[in-house]
């Protein structure tokens, strides 16, 4: 039995999209948390994390963003931005009936906390940003870019988790052939001849054609109020490097920062460092 319900809903263009679901433990302590993940990934990124953040007494929403997961891929690819996806989580919040939440992003899902803060600052109470800020380094962009989008020779699920290990070996050096194993379970389905990167290769034709764009008037939008925050990086992250986290805490006095150890972009968020934080983080928010 799953520790959670799928819920479903749509986006305004109709695409179909899907979440899950994590029932607060021991009664409902603080509001619903909605975690965001990454550009190619899904909702199985959180299949940690959303049960522990239960059991600390809130509701948690794990959204596969369209076109990744179980949601519908769109039919028209340039609705693959982060404006849109900010746009369905609204939706969502909206289908549920729920007024406000904690947004937890990690990479790309927290580039759509800081759209969702600018697009609708009433829905979002407070925000953990893992590994990404408004200012990300070419390095880190190229090599996501060298891999997004691409359909890569996997045979076999040995060779989906070779394939995982090639491209995130340097930010997780601690792994072994168990981690990479259940690691490669969260970018890949399987498909008809074997596993396939659970997404659409589409969502990278927008990236393709985008104009360079300022992103700290959405951070300073995040950060408006006093809103809480909370920033983790990867020590090793070649996305989010130390004078972006600076300039961050400077822009944002309030937000609290860990650094987590021995990991690169992004954390998984099951390392203690990042679990201290988060616990911190979510004991002192609404």
């Amino acid at each position: 039995m799953s520790d959670f319900a799928w819920v479903s809903w749509r986006g305004a263009d109709g695409t179909p999209l899907t979440a899950r679901d994590y029932a607060a433990q021991g009664g409902e302590l603080g509001l619903p948390v909605v975690c965001l993940h990454g550009l190619t990934r899904n909702c199985r990124d959180f299949e940690d994390l959303a049960p522990w953040i239960a059991a600390l007494g809130r509701r948690v929403l794990a959204p596969d963003i369209r076109g990744r997961g179980r949601s519908g891929y769109a039919a028209d690819p340039a609705t693959y931005q982060p404006a849109v996806y900010a746009a369905d989580a609204v939706a969502m919040l909206d289908a549920l009936a729920i007024p406000r939440a904690v947004v937890v992003g990690t990479s790309m899902g927290g580039l759509i906390a800081m759209v969702l803060a600018a697009m609708a600052p009433q829905r979002i109470a407070a925000a953990a940003l893992n590994d990404v800020g408004p200012q990300l380094a070419a390095a880190g962009l190229a090599r996501i870019a060298s891999y997004a989008g691409q359909a890569p020779a996997v045979a076999d699920w040995a060779d989906a988790a070779a394939y995982a290990k090639a491209v995130n070996g340097a930010a997780f050096p601690a792994y072994g052939p168990a981690d990479w194993a259940a690691f490669s379970r969260r970018l890949f389905r399987d498909g008809e001849e074997g596993p396939v990167p659970d997404y659409d290769p589409a969502i990278m034709q927008p990236l393709a054609s985008a104009a360079p764009v300022d992103l700290w008037p959405l951070f300073a939008r995040l950060a408006e109020g006093g809103r809480p925050l909370l920033l983790l990086r990867g020590a090793n992250s070649d996305v989010l490097e130390a004078d972006a986290v600076a300039g961050m805490r400077q822009a944002a006095p309030q937000m609290a920062y860990a650094e987590v150890a021995g990991v690169g972009h992004a954390p998984m968020l099951d390392e203690p460092q990042a679990r201290a934080a988060l616990q911190a983080f979510l004991a002192a928010a609404p």
